[in-house]
């Protein structure tokens, strides 16, 4: 066989390996499975909301979210007001509002900030 016959074998074999899914199947993993990088860990889902029932609990869970907060009286006095209303707290010390609806991250001060911390 001549060099120019072996070429269009050599270009169909080439097509070929492009388009048919020849990876090898590893026992037990899904071929659909996600790779990563070793030392990276997929992201943590959202801790829930707390949920109040009773108003009186709004104090504790505001406490605890603005504990870290630079200005922690008037956090908490925002807080307090919103989990009154909406009855729901963040979970954390920052973050993680949307957890707790529209009301809670609608709410506007005068300024048009948002009220709830």
């Amino acid at each position: 066989m001549s060099m120019a016959s072996k070429m269009p074998a050599f270009i169909l074999l080439s097509f070929l390996l492009l388009v048919i899914d020849i990876t090898p199947k590893i026992a037990g993993v899904p071929a659909s499975a996600p790779v990563t990088e070793p030392g990276h860990h997929a992201p943590a889902p959202a801790p829930a909301p707390i949920m109040i029932k009773d108003i009186k609990e709004c104090d504790p869970a505001c406490k605890g979210r603005c504990a870290l907060h630079s200005r922690p009286k008037i956090c908490i006095r925002a807080c307090t007001t919103c989990c009154q209303t909406v009855r729901c707290v963040p979970p954390g010390t920052y973050g993680h509002r949307e957890l707790c609806g529209p009301r809670y991250t609608g709410w506007l001060t005068h300024g048009n900030r948002t009220k709830c911390p």
